[in-house]
Order: structure tokens, then sequence, then C-alpha cells
């Protein structure tokens, strides 16, 4: 059986032992800091010539069996059924779709719009499969997440009236898009609790993870209330391996549609900012997947793209608000993982780069590190020009609409040199109506009116339909209102847990 350990050290211990894939997943983040990774990856690889002509689910159950080998196959197929059904728009999941020469990966056509649903709506089920470590019968799960926009909701959605779980978001106040606010402060549900925070993603992410090592908060909630914190970012391995299958998916379907051999290489270009759905598809290429290149595309916060060129990666430098606002992240924590393998699992290593990171807010990797991992990730970012022109550029030539974070990767794509031989795929991962000001003014549409004005322009102008689920957000009212500052998140997870 896969275990699993921290980053940062070999034995993240209970009673001695690593982990179960089932216990990290509801553990969420390691006691040192460090995310949880398992050495057996890569080991056991996933026959891509046995998918060929598989539903997405069954490819699910291929990949996710090879990942997460302590849930039985009955077990999975449960998650996976429940998890990619009726929910979902397109009965593909993950659709592939021609763009020009190359293609997009439709990654939002789940229930709130954006690629995390693809692993937010089957971690609540992973839970819920889960049992409590110290035998405390009645033991509750705290799930506890800072957002940059999209995660929140597809948490809240995932998670709502959840048995035996409750969940608090923190989302940084004025930094995500108006419907994405909406989308999380009208959310139903009696266990869920929204929180915008005074400051940006990256101070809510830290304190979300200060406060997972905060071993004296732990004692409190679980002796006062019963409840254990664990995570929905991508930080949980449980978020981030359902992720992998849909790299497998797309190049199932390029093979179905004659586009490419078993065998061939295949290039993804991924927008990113916590690095998470890009390292989905190294993971995936250490299954066995013939990736040839990974493209990181990031906004003006260009923190990845400097790191990928030098080697030294730097917090310390201005933050953007930016049109692209669940990319605004300036410390890419499953960077750590991706540097773990690459490293040749060395916690050591990580553990001293971690330590400079949080001590000086830099850290440098050694050389051949950098030449290792610069033979399969490329990078390039998009300032907020460019994203304009991307989405204006993507509609005229494709008649295709994307959304800002798409538009920073098809900017990063279009620039990168084409090997004939090689596709590409750009991973599209928000619906455009969930920044529908943004997109009417790139396209010249009128873009004076309310949110939901410019989804009916929108609509009208580009013949396609908005969501449902967003359109209606016009008449929902907001549960949770008001802002925090930083240092009272502690006492807000505290009141949350009490009310479970």
């Amino acid at each position: 059986m896969n275990t699993f350990h921290s980053t940062r050290g070999v034995n993240d211990a209970i009673k001695g032992e690593a982990l179960s894939a089932k216990q990290a997943i509801r553990r969420g983040l390691a006691e040192d800091g460090g995310l949880f990774v398992t050495d057996a990856l890569g080991e056991r690889t996933v026959d891509v010539a046995a998918l060929v002509g598989k539903s997405y689910q069954e490819i699910a159950a291929s990949v996710l069996g090879a990942l997460l080998d302590d849930f039985d196959e009955a077990e999975l197929a449960q998650c996976i059924a429940e998890a990619y059904g009726s929910q979902w728009s397109d009965a593909a999941i993950t659709p592939l779709k021609p763009l020009g020469d190359d293609y997009v990966l439709e990654l939002f056509n789940g229930p709130t719009c954006a690629f995390k649903d693809v692993a937010l709506q089957i971690l609540p089920r992973f839970m819920a499969r889960t049992t409590p470590a110290g035998g405390d019968a009645q033991e509750k799960i705290m799930i506890l997440t800072a957002t940059s926009g999209d995660t929140g909701k597809a948490a809240l959605a995932g998670f709502a009236d959840a048995p035996g779980t409750g969940i608090t978001v923190f989302y940084p106040e004025g930094k995500v898009s108006e419907i994405q606010q909406l989308q999380m402060t009208t959310q139903a549900g009696s266990n869920v609790n929204v929180c915008a925070v005074r400051g940006n993603f990256d101070d809510a992410q830290s304190a979300v993870k200060e406060l997972f090592s905060d071993t004296e908060l732990a004692q409190e909630l679980a002796q006062e209330h019963h409840v254990v914190l664990s995570s929905a970012n991508s930080i949980n391995v449980g978020r981030l391996v359902p992720q992998v299958v849909y790299y497998f998916s797309a190049y199932v379907q390029l093979v179905e549609r004659g586009a490419i051999a078993l065998g061939d290489g295949v290039e993804f270009c991924v927008p990113t900012g916590n690095f998470g759905d890009v390292l989905a598809g190294y993971y995936a290429k250490l299954l066995g997947l013939p990736v040839k290149h990974l493209i990181v595309a990031s906004d003006k916060n260009n923190v990845l793209f400097d790191f990928l060129t030098t080697g030294t990666y730097n917090r310390q430098r201005p933050f953007y608000q930016t049109i692209s606002p669940s990319m605004d992240i300036l410390v890419s924590s499953n960077l750590e993982r991706m540097l773990y393998y690459m490293a040749d699992k060395d916690p050591r290593l990580i553990q001293m780069l971690m330590s400079d990171l949080k001590d000086w807010g830099a850290f440098e990797v050694p050389e051949p590190l950098l030449a290792k991992i610069r033979a399969l990730f490329g990078t390039g970012w998009a300032d907020e020009s460019q994203v304009r022109e991307a989405i204006h550029d993507c509609w005229e030539r494709n008649r295709y609409v994307i959304d800002p974070h798409t538009a920073c990767g098809y900017f990063v794509m279009q620039r990168m040199p084409r090997d004939p031989a090689t596709p590409r795929v750009l991973l599209s991962t928000a619906s455009p109506y969930k920044f529908p000001r943004v997109v009417d003014e790139s396209l010249g549409l009128d873009a004076s009116g309310s949110d939901f004005d410019c989804m009916d322009t929108l609509a009208a102008a580009t013949g396609t339909t908005a969501p449902k689920s967003l359109r209606d957000l016009e008449h929902a009212q907001p549960r949770f209102d008001g802002a925090i500052d930083i240092d009272a998140m502690r006492d807000a997870v505290k009141d949350a847990a009490a009310k479970l």
C-alpha cells in the first residue's frame, strides 16, 4: 500500500508510522507544515492504451486506483459515480475541443463553473470514507480553506451539509470578482461559514497554514467540540490527485480523434497560481502519460516565471490585484511537491528551501536541479493588456470565449515555439461568465451595467449561454457579510467549530 509522509521529513508519524492515503486526506497538511507525498509515485503506471474508448468515470477509476490504493474498488466506484454525474453540464466532464491549430480542455462544466469542481466534487466523498485517527466516534472535520476566488465556492458546494463536516472559507476582501463573492456569500447549508479577510490571498493562506500547525488550537477544538481541521485547498493530496485524471482524459480524447497515436508526446499549457493544476500534469507524467512539456502561465504576479527562468523564488515583491484574481498568488504552495520529486525525494533540501522562504522570503535551488526542472516545465506570463488582447484574439480567430485566467495561458501558448508534430492543449480553468465585465470590455462590448447585465450582453453578442447557476445569483441573498482582520481568523474558526 502507498504510504504518505511530509515533503519535509520521511515520517510524519501517527504512532511512528507513515500515513495511508485516507489518513493523509483526513489530515490535510503535515504537522511540520509540509505537504503529503508518497515515494511510491511512479512505481506503478497506468496503461493508457487500456483507457481508449472509456468514459471519464472509467478513466478516473484507473488513475485514482493507482494513486489512492487504500480505497477499494467499490469505494472508488461509488465516490466517482457521486462526483461525476448529473451535476455536470457535459457528459464528457472535461471535453476537449479544437482551438485553431491547438486544443482547449474545458474544466468548467461542473456546478460552480471552475476547474476546482473536478476535485471538490469528489473530495467530500473521499473524506466521508476516512475514519478518526484517535478513535473519537464523535469527531467532526472542519474544512478550513483560503481562496483566491474559485476554490472557496467549489469547496462550499462540495461540503455543504455533508454529514460529520463543517467548512469555513476565507477570501481576500475586495480581491475576488463580484460573481465569485456572490457565489460564496449566498451558499446554502447549515455547516458553512464564509469570512472576508483584510489582506490578500497569500496573507489568508499563510494564516490558514499557521492554524493547521497550532497545537494549542487543535487540542482546544478536539476537547471542547470534537473537531479536527482539514483542508480543501490543493495542499490536501485528496484535492490534488483527482486533477490528474483530466490529463489522461485529454490524451485519450486526442487518440480517439486520431490527432495522435498512442505514445506520442503532448504539450499542456496551464494557467496557474498555486501550482496545483500544473503539478497534476507532472503526476500524470510520473504515472506514464506521454507529457512532453508543461507550460506554466502566470499573470502579472509572475513569481513562478521568475523562478523557472532563474532558479530563485522570491516572494518579496509587489502584489498586484489583477483581472485574473484566482492567480494573484505569490506563495505557490504546490511547488514544494514538485521540488521534492525533482530533487530525488530529498526532504532535507526541501526543509532548507522552505525555511529560507519563511525566514528570508526567498530561496534558490541548485543549478543541476533547475536544469532538470526546465527540461519539463516551460513558462511565460501576461500583463493586463495582454490578457485583454488574448480574450479578443481568441474570439476573433476561433469564435471561442475565454475567461481572463485561460487568457493568460492562451497568450503564453501563442508565443511559444510550435512543434507541428506535438499537439498543444490549453487548460481552460473557468467559465467566462464568472468574469463577464472583463470579457465584455476585452471584446469591445458595453460593460457599463451590473455583472448580470454584462452576462446578458456577452450572451447576446457571442451566441453563448450564461450558466444558470451564475445568472440566478442576481436575486440570491447573501448570508455572510463584513470582514475580519487576519489575526481574527483563529477566533472565527473557534466560533465556527462551536456551531458544528
